[in-house]
């Protein structure tokens, strides 16, 4: 039974595009839901924008969360077709990496967004490979 299950995942595996192509596709997909989400909801964002981070916004939390909507919007396009990837991709992980730090460091100090803090590592971690792909199909 075990191997008739491990020979029916190899043929579906096999069927699959290459891992880097998923792994493209899988965060230009984040990166575009994640900014068209923000441009319809940008309210649902800065709750993550805690009171001490507020001041040293150029923007209202609100403008910022647009800002941001726009500019993943336009990553994430260019992240599924296949364009600007190595730029793209490394916007996306330095913002991803950022992210995290300000993120851990609200979650040591308030207890909050941990569960976001868990996710965006592996986003984070997805978004290097992503970057590391693309350069060296640079080369």
């Amino acid at each position: 039974m075990i191997d008739s299950v491990r020979r029916s995942a190899r043929t579906a595996a096999a069927r699959l595009p290459p891992a880097p192509t998923l792994a493209r596709w899988s965060l230009g997909a984040m990166v575009l839901a994640a900014g068209v989400h923000k441009l319809h909801d940008p309210a649902a964002w800065t709750v993550y924008v805690v009171d001490w981070l507020a001041p040293l916004l150029v923007v209202s939390p609100t403008a910022f969360m647009l800002v941001n909507g726009y500019l993943e919007v336009g990553f994430g396009l260019a992240l599924l077709a296949d364009r600007y990837t190595g730029v793209a991709s490394l916007v996306a992980a330095g913002s991803l990496s950022a992210t995290c730090v300000y993120l851990a460091v609200v979650w040591a100090t308030t207890g909050a967004f941990g569960d976001v803090l868990a996710r965006d590592v592996g986003l984070a971690g997805l978004a290097w490979a992503v970057v590391r792909q693309a350069l060296a199909d640079a080369e």
